[in-house]
């Protein structure tokens, strides 16, 4: 296999961040697998450390979308859990997993903490901190933050893919901001507040119930 744009050692795979890593666009030490942030993880796009499975965020979880420490099975949100629950908090509300499984998720949440910029997308700025590019044909964009990597992603997606965001269940604005680290804005909602409660509703609608 050839290797491309990897900085550390040892790696194999293309965008890697880090030391012995075997995969696509790892950020840290040991892992095999994709998208990885942390160390030692196998498996696919898991946060944190030494995580079996796919989409781990924690540590020592065995299964997939785990948040905490040392879970068997998929789903959880805890700690030394061996089941798959029904429910999960969804924007800060009860609901049920299912309710978010089926959903559409837009793109732009899935951003990482590091980004492979091809030689065409860069600025000028970019491109005189990065001379290699020429050689290259670009640079690994780093991160310091996922909420940067998040007010990035969003900048980058589509008018579609942000509608999305704005249909997610039990979508709350505030909370979002407390999630992702900014506010959504798009050009054709608006934020309503009725009866204590924050919703985003079209511009068109709100002009037609004198709201704007």
């Amino acid at each position: 296999m050839d290797n491309k744009n990897n900085i550390g050692d040892w790696n194999t795979g293309d965008w890697n961040t880090g030391n012995r890593n075997t995969g696509d666009w790892n950020t840290g030490d040991w892992n095999t697998g994709n998208r990885n942030t942390g160390d030692n993880n196998t498996g696919y796009r898991n946060t944190g450390n030494r995580n079996t499975g796919d989409r781990n965020t924690g540590y020592h979880n065995t299964g997939n979308y785990n948040t905490g420490d040392y879970n068997t099975g998929d789903y959880n949100t805890g700690y030394c859990n061996s089941i798959t629950p029904e429910y999960c908090l969804i924007f800060n509300k009860k609901a049920k997993r299912s309710d978010w499984h089926n959903a559409m998720k837009p793109d732009w949440i899935y951003a990482q903490l590091t980004e492979w910029i091809y030689k065409k997308e860069m600025s000028d700025k970019e491109k005189k901190a990065y001379p290699s590019y020429v050689t290259t044909g670009g640079y690994l964009k780093c991160y310091s933050s996922l909420e940067s990597a998040y007010v990035e992603a969003w900048g980058k997606a589509s008018k579609e893919d942000r509608e999305l965001t704005f249909k997610l269940p039990n979508f709350d604005i505030d909370v979002f901001k407390e999630v992702f680290g900014f506010t959504p804005v798009i050009d054709d909602k608006v934020k309503i507040v009725c009866e204590g409660k924050t919703v985003m509703i079209s511009r068109e609608s709100a002009k037609a119930l004198n709201l704007v």
